[in-house]
């Protein structure tokens, strides 16, 4: 999700949708501007949907027991998610919902269907997914660290897309992956080190 914490600046449910839906529309112009083709189903609809959620689930399952190796990220990912949780708690699950949804859509349209799909057509596999996947990680970076975790997880969803060969596919793991985090990371703050209104009250 390209949305950073923007606790501070109040930004209204409404304006963080339709940032958020706006990469979608950027990305579909890139694509009918420059006839980027577009692979949309690859192995079909009900397969693309049921391996975008077993992926999703995996994808986190295997970050979350990343995190929990010593010294592998340095500590400033607790204050990225602190800001995220800050961010998070302010809309309701609905507009959380809408938002993971659109960032699933949109910016698999954007990175993976139009910057991506372009360079597939002038370059080669390796460098498209290569690209496309840090520059994913550039437009997420807050750290360091985070960059790492965003390019990360462009390089999983542009390989998946390069061997798939579904759009649908990636854009349902992006989406699923953004409200299992999400989820998690309301329901569970204390996994990530997360210090909650009310624990800061009780400290106070």
């Amino acid at each position: 999700m390209a949305l950073r914490n923007r606790r501070k600046s109040g930004i209204s449910p409404n304006a963080a949708l339709l940032f958020q839906g706006g990469i979608g529309v950027f990305g579909l112009i890139g694509i009918l501007v420059f006839g980027i083709p577009v692979l949309l189903l690859g192995p079909g609809l009900w397969p693309s949907l049921a391996y975008g959620v077993v992926g999703a689930a995996g994808t986190y399952a295997l970050l979350l027991l990343l995190t929990q190796i010593p010294g592998l990220f340095p500590g400033n990912l607790e204050r990225q998610m602190q800001g995220l949780y800050d961010f998070a708690s302010n809309y309701s699950p609905m507009v959380l919902l809408l938002l993971s949804l659109l960032a699933g859509i949109g910016e698999e349209l954007l990175f993976r269907g139009a910057v991506q799909g372009w360079l597939m057509a002038h370059t080669g596999p390796v460098t498209a997914v290569l690209a496309a996947s840090v520059l994913f990680g550039l437009v997420h970076y807050i750290s360091f660290t985070y960059f790492l975790v965003a390019t990360g997880l462009g390089l999983i969803l542009g390989s998946v897309y390069a061997y798939s060969e579904s759009l649908l596919l990636v854009m349902v793991w992006h989406a699923v992956y953004d409200m299992i985090a999400l989820f998690c990371l309301l329901r569970f703050p204390s996994w990530f080190g997360v210090t909650t209104a009310d624990r800061r009250r009780f400290h106070e």
